[in-house]
């Protein structure tokens, strides 16, 4: 709706808040459910949900004082910060999910001549 809003308007002042809704609200929540669906290990238990509520606390947060930092308003930016740590952090916890609930597999391939390599 953002979206449609600044093109009947004109007024693209707020691309930047419609970039990080796409892709945080957008790209990053579908991957989170696709990867969830596919290891449901990844969704269950305190370390699932404390990654689901950072994540969903820090992307609301940040998108508001992304708004009001772009509508003139310089003394979110400590909050833009934070909120910004907050996904990283979550983030970074939905990716530890990943490896220590699905594992790594290591594939190795043979090559032409006989040697192994990984890929």
């Amino acid at each position: 709706m953002l979206g449609v809003a600044m093109g009947a308007s004109g007024d693209h002042s707020l691309f930047a808040v419609h970039a990080h809704i796409n892709l945080l609200g957008w790209v990053s929540m579908a991957l989170f459910g696709i990867i969830g669906t596919a290891h449901p290990s990844i969704t269950e238990g305190r370390m699932a949900a404390a990654q689901f509520w950072i994540y969903n606390l820090g992307v609301p947060l940040m998108l508001g004082a992304l708004t009001l930092r772009l509508k003139g308003f310089p003394s979110v930016e400590p909050l833009i910060g934070v909120a910004s740590l907050l996904i990283g952090c979550s983030v970074l916890l939905f990716v530890w999910l990943v490896f220590s609930r699905i594992g790594v597999t290591t594939v190795y391939l043979s090559s032409p001549t006989g040697e192994s390599r990984l890929s």
